[in-house]
């Protein structure tokens, strides 16, 4: 591989300073003992069952002048941005779709994830995270009504401290809603990380990476659940596991995820609502100003003709 001497290269091979300190060599009990503390609290103040979108809930849209939609939500240090364009013809297809296709990207920015940078080119997680939104957001756009089109969905991660996914099915689906883009229900999702006995509701990013690591026993209850959900028709739209559990603990999340996400779909109305609002009044305002220019230009004219008679 050629080298840039204009510039100073580091070595090809290297280890990460973190794996010679303490907290990287912490065992699993302990990573586990500090996620909460004598009065079943985490380290961020909420309770095990207590969701950001309650208490850190941000979300707004019109982001982007560029697309047709977007939406901004923050969930107290998960920052989300999501853009949807218009429909356009897929490219190279020989064969007619009867239905129309979504092409959804997720992205991390360089500086998001706190263990480590991000490379500019597209890595595994982000192509599966692409994949997955796609796969949720699929039953809930109508995509009978744009045959043969494809609507481009991006979705850029500002931040990452757990969740991403949720939070971004949850842009997203905000976001075609603000594009009046044909929908059968507004999306919404939640996470669930089940560590031992505990589930940790809307998890940060270290009950995540605890929730994802092997655990020292066999037998225990470990992974991630996200469900994304149409709260209106009550229908599951995606649901998606990592980890092993037992069924039991699989159904019990479920219902605690359903629960949740009925709870953001108040404050995703509310959004639109508002937007509702404000493009009435702005279109008032917009009347208005018109009229005044008008009746400025008529008095304009009557003066005119005014001095042309006295003329």
């Amino acid at each position: 591989m050629p080298l840039d001497y204009r510039r100073f290269n580091g070595p090809d091979d290297s280890i990460p300073y973190n794996r010679f300190t303490n907290e990287y060599l912490k065992s699993y009990n302990e990573l586990h003992s500090e996620l909460i503390n004598e009065n079943g609290v985490r380290k961020d103040g909420r309770c095990l069952d207590e969701a950001r979108s309650l208490c850190r809930f941000f979300a707004r849209t019109d982001m982007i002048s560029q697309a047709k939609g977007s939406a901004y939500i923050e969930l107290k240090k998960t920052k989300v941005v999501c853009s949807v364009f218009d429909p356009r013809e897929i490219m190279h297809q020989n064969e007619y779709s009867a239905l129309g296709q979504l092409f959804c990207e997720v992205k991390f920015a360089p500086f998001s994830c706190p263990r480590e940078r991000r490379p500019h080119a597209p890595d595994a997680e982000e192509k599966a995270l692409s994949v997955a939104l796609r796969k949720a957001l699929e039953p809930t756009v109508c995509r009978h009504l744009f045959p043969n089109y494809q609507l481009d969905i991006y979705v850029y991660i500002l931040e990452h401290d757990g969740a991403c996914l949720a939070a971004a099915i949850n842009a997203a689906g905000l976001a075609l809603a603000d594009a009046a883009v044909p929908m059968y229900d507004i999306i919404t999702a939640c996470s669930v990380a089940v560590i031992g006995d505990q589930m940790f509701v809307d998890p940060s990013e270290a009950e995540e990476n605890l929730a994802l690591m092997n655990p020292e026993k066999d037998g225990i209850n470990n992974g991630l659940i996200t469900m994304a959900v149409m709260p209106e028709l009550r229908q599951i739209s995606d649901f998606r596991q990592i980890g092993s559990m037992d069924v039991n603990c699989i159904i019990k999340a479920m219902e605690v995820l359903q629960k949740e996400c009925e709870k953001i779909l108040p404050n995703i109305q509310q959004i639109l609502v508002l937007n509702v609002v404000n493009s009435f009044e702005q279109q008032k305002q917009l009347e208005k100003e018109a009229k005044e220019r008008e009746a400025a230009l008529n008095a304009k004219m009557e003066e005119w003709k005014a001095v042309l008679n006295a003329g």
